[in-house]
């Protein structure tokens, strides 16, 4: 046979493309082949045994609807394109999942279509049962839950959830994640195929899981109901509810269902019943409602005969595969937890090792360590001996300076012993001082009282020699007889003596005023000395009265002086002999006694007034010093005043 004739008798074919829910198979099939063929020749490829679930959908003039099984596919209103597309969907829905899904590229199929009319919202889902069967889709595609392999985000491509949902809660993709990983975490230990059957076991309980609505109405102008075929019957649902059905019509009381062009007729098997008649869009919807009335009647009256030879094969082999799967599963587990306890004492064995080599290692620093110290002892034994040697030495040079210290503090505590005295000295002084200052202001006021009435005297005693000399001018004249010279040499002589006598009294007062003056201002001169030499001293043992812990002590005798000069008179408050103390009294005093009796005058009445000239005011200052940490000084003011007597 030639080419050339072989060429003519190979069939004319046309390609088809059959989409899956998750893959896209092309096909060449021939011009004859029916619906039948080509379906059968998906299913071979899949692997599906159980084909009365599936169907192949099409759209046309957007109308969906099912390729029938014994016409032709060409002779079908199928898409004029190249390749014809298919969708290999599930067309019947099984009542119980469990029981009638024996294959698992069938529960396969079933979990994925069910998924994405969930997520289409074909089917309605609360919230809580979508974030659930969003967890067990999670435990399907990704296994068991792994805290370090799915960290967060993982989920961040995966669509999971209806839009409805996201919509209807003001929540972010991180906390629908965190949700759905705390339900996905739960299901530990499950296997993928048995996670999808979850999926499948809890849609199914929903209200609209495997009905296919089509618009109805009871008279041809409107369309206000809906009419739901599914595996359990027929139910007639208001347009705005297709949860709860108005009216249902199961598979068992249903005795005839036919249509004449756009009416539907479904007889109940009750003869006395009511017949339910309505009117659907168009001519095709009735055929197709129909044919899926048919199709889910079959399967019903189907699942309550005995299984067929093929039907119990499939599900021996089901159940077998089931236990096979199950002990896969166990022995899965157990080398997983072998493997785990494996694991778990390699760690152990490692953790040991590292811990041994550790304690090596310890022990050969440890060594060497010790190596280095006997070394270093020594080293340090040799510097020790050179060490003790100059300790000796330096205990000898500790042992002179130790003697030289003790000498020091003798010193220093006679030095202590001295400043006390001075201190003592000095306090005595001082209130000598203001005692004398006290007496001194006493005889200077009654001397002024003197000098006054010594001027007074001297101004009468003027006055009656006026009048002396004006009488005896007076007697002359009168009585010429007398010899005037008598007279006023006998008057004369009285008041001369009055006058000599006065004025014998104001020599002898300026004179010991005079006196007492020079001696005041000579023994002033020393005391200064005395005070300029005293300050150097102090200056010089400044630092050690520091040292010596005295500085308390002095200061409470400083404040006793403050004491005594707050008792001072007020004339000497008033010449502000008081601040001159403060601000003297302010360094350190001499470390050496005071000889009182040739620092100060003498306390005699002499050494306290002295003469000076009228009119005239001059100031002289004495310094009292006083033994102590701190520096203070008491200067005192002599003042002149205009009644030529000088207050202390």
């Amino acid at each position: 046979m030639s080419i050339r004739g072989l060429k003519k008798k190979q069939p004319k074919t046309f390609k088809v493309k059959v989409i899956t829910m998750d893959a896209e198979m092309e096909f060449s099939c021939e011009m004859k082949w029916k619906g039948k063929d080509l379906f059968d020749l998906v299913c071979r490829a899949l692997g599906l045994r159980e084909t009365w679930f599936f169907g192949l959908q099409y759209t046309i003039k957007g109308m969906y609807t099912w390729l029938k099984m014994d016409k032709k596919v060409l002779d079908q209103e199928i898409p004029k394109e190249d390749p014809v597309s298919f969708q290999f969907l599930a067309k019947f829905y099984p009542e119980k999942v469990e029981e009638e899904l024996l294959q698992e590229i069938t529960q396969h199929l079933f979990f994925l279509q069910v998924k994405k009319q969930i997520l289409d919202e074909e089917i309605y889902c609360s919230p809580e049962a979508t974030v659930l069967l969003a967890s067990y889709a999670v435990q399907a595609k990704y296994g068991d839950y792994d805290p370090n392999f799915h960290e967060p985000g993982f989920l961040a491509q995966e669509e999971l959830l209806p839009k409805r949902v996201l919509r209807q809660y003001q929540m972010t993709a991180d906390m629908w994640e965190e949700k759905i990983s705390a339900w996905y975490a739960e299901h530990r230990g499950i296997a993928r195929d048995e996670a999808k059957m979850n999926y499948l076991k809890i849609a199914q309980d929903l209200e609209m899981y495997g009905v296919n609505y089509f618009p109805i109405a009871q008279n041809k102008s409107d369309t206000d109901l809906l009419l739901g075929v599914d595996a359990k019957g027929i139910h007639v649902y208001s347009i705005n509810n297709r949860f709860s059905p108005n009216k249902s019509f199961e598979w068992s009381g249903i005795r005839n269902i036919s249509y004449s062009e756009k009416e539907l007729t479904i007889k109940p098997l009750d003869k006395k019943a009511e017949v339910f008649k309505f009117f659907s869009s168009q001519l095709k919807v009735n055929k197709l409602i129909l044919q899926l009335c048919i199709g889910n009647h079959d399967l019903f009256m189907r699942r309550r005969k005995v299984d067929s030879i093929e039907i119990q094969q499939m599900k021996a082999q089901a159940r077998e595969e089931k236990a096979r799967k199950k002990m896969e599963t166990q022995r899965l587990a157990r080398e997983k937890q072998l493997r785990e306890e494996a694991e778990r004492a390699k760690e152990e064995l490692e953790r040991r090792l590292f811990q041994m080599e550790d304690e090596a290692r310890q022990a050969n620093e440890a060594l060497l360590r010790s190596q280095e110290t006997a070394e270093l002892l020594a080293e340090k034994a040799q510097i020790a001996e050179e060490e003790a040697k100059l300790l000796a030495q330096n205990a000898a040079e500790a042992e002179q300076e130790r003697q030289r210290l003790e000498i020091t503090a003798l010193k220093t505590k006679e030095e202590k012993r001295l400043m006390e005295q001075k201190m003592r000295e000095t306090e005595l002084i001082a209130v000598k001082l203001v005692k004398e200052s006290d007496r001194r202001a006493k005889e200077a006021e009654h001397l002024k009282q003197d000098l006054h009435e010594a001027r007074e005297a001297e101004r009468k005693a003027k006055q009656k020699l006026l009048d002396v000399t004006k009488l005896n001018y007076f007697h002359v004249a009168r009585y010429p007889h007398h010899s005037p010279a008598d007279t006023r040499d006998v008057n004369f002589d009285k008041g001369c003596v009055k006058m000599d006598l006065k004025d014998v009294d104001l020599k002898r007062l300026s004179f010991e005023i005079e006196r007492e003056r020079l001696d005041y201002l000579e023994k002033s001169k020393k005391f200064e000395d005395r005070l300029k030499e005293l300050k150097s001293e102090i200056q010089a043992l400044k630092l050690e009265e520091k040292q010596t812990g005295l500085y308390s002590h002095w200061s409470e005798v400083l404040g006793s002086l403050d004491r005594s000069i707050g008792n001072a008179p007020s004339w000497m408050k008033t010449f502000g002999v008081g601040d001159l103390f403060d601000t003297n009294l302010k360094k350190p005093f001499p470390a050496y006694p005071l000889n009182a009796a040739s620092s100060w005058p003498c306390t005699n009445k002499s050494q306290h007034t002295v003469p000076v000239e009228k009119s005239t005011f001059q100031t002289n200052t004495l310094v009292a010093s006083n033994v102590g940490t701190g520096t203070r000084k008491q200067i005192i003011k002599v003042q002149q005043h205009d009644s030529d007597v000088i207050y202390i």
